[in-house]
This record gives structure tokens, C-alpha cells and sequence, in this order.
């Protein structure tokens, strides 16, 4: 009998981004593929990986919107996460297993003492379970293996920790404001140490990660349902309009240059532009170029001249 030929999907292409609210207990490439089997899309990416544990804001570029995600992780996160006293655990969170505990339990006022000293540029050793590289190797595959992990103490930035509350004596709740590379796990390891007990993660939540917040969080709920009462033949254009941001939205914190359309057009073809007017800026390390609203070109401006580097087909 003849192999019957497998008839592939068709691929959208669809460009922008979506912020995904990921439920605890599933991994952001879980996540990630649900959508890919909602939206079929041509070519798609998340900024920034959430553990399985972990739950909240997840951004998700599809298209041209993945040309944007170097900017969306490189800039601010807000965590709220919460410790639990009198343990440390491997892993500084409940998936590892308990290696020193106390049995002191830290009041309101030493708490609070104590948080001015992990703000600002401070030096964290990560978790030996992250996926930090050692000698080519991740951290997290050693030290399931066995072997013993030693990381190097790592300049992050930390702009804001505060005590949100505390249910109860073994438990308290922070809010944290920080740039890339900070591990929230480390943080609560190294507050437990310094409050004289010990501690790890119980919960975490993403709430911010650069230009996208709480107000822009959708439920995988409720995109499935969504995608349930597509009418037979129903494009997917109608999710995209409802759930999907254009890719512009995660450039807020760069220069803009409105260009003509002559100009749009010489970008395009990698070609740089001279921009015109007073206010026109002289040099900078990252703009991005528009017409008539759309983005044209990531790139950068040295004396007065727009050079792209990256031209998006919008």
C-alpha cells in the first residue's frame, strides 16, 4: 500500500507581539507550542524563559516583532516572589532538596533593615542549578549530574526590592524591580543568609519584562477558547487582531526618526539616509526608522547619517 503523503500546514504570517499571562507548571517552550498550534505562524520566539514553577508575563514575537526581542530582554523585569524561612534547597526553589536549614524566623523590621543593601549594582553568585555555562557546559546539567558547581559572582542591578507582606512567620512576599541577568532564586538564598536563617522561592510571578506589563497580559485560557469558536474556515486573522501587538510597541524606549518615503525606500535596501532638520539627532547608538507610523529599519546614527542594520519587511 502506498504511503499516504502528509499534507503540510500553511504557515501565517503574522508579525507583532503577544504577552502571554504562562500558568504555573508548564515550561515556556510548552507554552510557546500551544500557540505555534493556535497560530501556525511563519516564525515565532519568547523573550525571556519562565520556569515551569513560575507563572506571569511571558512575550512572545512573531515575524518581523523577532528582529525586536534583544530590546524587550535587555530591559527592566518586575518579579513578586515569595520565601519561605528555615530552608535552602540546591535549587533555591521547591524542585531541589533541602541542604541547610535554621530555625529562626525573621520579623517585619530586620527584613526591611536589610534590603537597602541588594539594591543598586551588586555582585550575585547565580544558582548552581541556572544555565549559566561552565567550561562549555550548563550549570544545571553538572549539577543534576552530580558535580560540584562553582559560579562566579556576577555584577547585576537591582532597582527596587520591597517587602510586600508577611502571611505568616515562615513566609514573606517581595516585589522586585531588576535589569537581565538577576536571579530572583539567588536573591531570596542570599537574603535568607544575610537575616541569619535560611531560605528559597515557594512562588514566583513575573509581572514586567520591558515595555509590557500586567494591563497587557492574556490567559492561554483564554486564547484556546478564543481559537474554539473560530467558525469552520475562520482565518486566524481574527486572534491576531484581538491579542496580537505590533512590533513597534516593544521599540518604546528608542529613538524614532520619521523618514519620507523616498528615504523608507533607500533603508529598505540597506542603504543610509541623511537625516534632515535641526533637531535631527547627530549619533546614536540604536534608533529605528518609520514611515507613516510603520517600522522601516533598526539601526544606528553616526554624524548626522541613519545606517541600518536590521530592515523589517512590514
Amino acid at each position: 500500500m502506498a504511503r499516504q503523503k502528509q499534507v503540510k500546514r500553511k504557515k501565517n504570517a503574522i508579525n507583532g507581539w503577544l504577552v502571554l499571562d504562562k500558568p504555573f507548571g508548564i515550561t515556556s517552550n510548552e507554552a510557546l507550542g500551544k500557540l505555534k498550534r493556535i497560530f501556525s505562524p511563519q516564525k515565532v520566539g519568547h523573550a525571556g524563559t519562565l520556569d515551569p514553577r513560575a507563572s506571569g508575563l511571558l512575550p512572545v514575537a512573531f515575524g518581523e516583532a523577532t528582529k525586536t526581542v534583544p530590546f524587550v530582554m535587555d530591559g527592566r523585569k518586575i518579579y513578586r516572589f515569595q520565601v519561605t524561612w528555615g530552608a535552602e534547597t540546591d535549587t533555591d526553589d521547591t524542585e531541589g532538596k533541602v541542604v541547610a536549614t535554621s530555625d529562626l524566623r525573621p520579623e517585619p523590621d530586620a527584613i526591611n533593615a536589610v534590603l537597602g543593601e541588594f539594591v543598586g549594582t551588586i555582585l550575585q553568585v547565580p544558582p548552581k542549578f541556572s544555565a549559566i555555562k561552565v567550561a562549555g557546559e550548563r550549570a544545571y546539567d553538572l549539577a543534576r549530574e552530580g558535580e560540584e558547581v562553582e559560579l562566579a559572582a556576577r555584577p547585576i542591578d537591582v532597582h527596587r526590592l520591597d517587602l510586600v507582606e508577611c502571611p505568616d512567620a515562615d513566609r514573606a512576599v517581595f516585589e522586585a524591580e531588576c535589569g537581565k541577568g538577576t536571579y530572583v532564586r539567588a536573591l531570596a538564598r542570599d537574603l535568607g543568609r544575610r537575616l541569619g536563617t535560611r531560605g528559597h522561592v515557594t512562588e514566583l510571578r513575573r509581572l514586567l519584562v520591558g515595555p509590557f506589563g500586567e494591563d497587557d497580559l492574556i490567559g492561554l485560557d483564554e486564547i484556546l477558547e478564543a481559537a474554539e469558536e473560530l467558525a469552520e474556515g475562520e482565518s486566524v486573522e481574527a486572534l491576531v487582531a484581538e491579542f496580537v501587538l505590533p512590533v513597534r510597541e516593544a521599540m518604546d524606549d528608542l529613538v524614532e526618526l520619521a523618514v519620507s518615503e523616498e528615504d523608507a525606500a533607500k533603508i529598505r535596501k540597506g542603504m543610509a539616509v541623511l537625516l534632515r532638520g535641526r533637531d535631527a539627532p547627530l549619533n546614536t547608538e540604536v534608533a529605528f526608522a518609520s514611515h507613516a507610523t510603520v517600522p522601516v529599519a533598526i539601526g544606528s546614527i553616526e554624524k548626522g547619517r541613519f545606517q541600518p542594520t536590521r530592515v523589517f519587511n512590514l
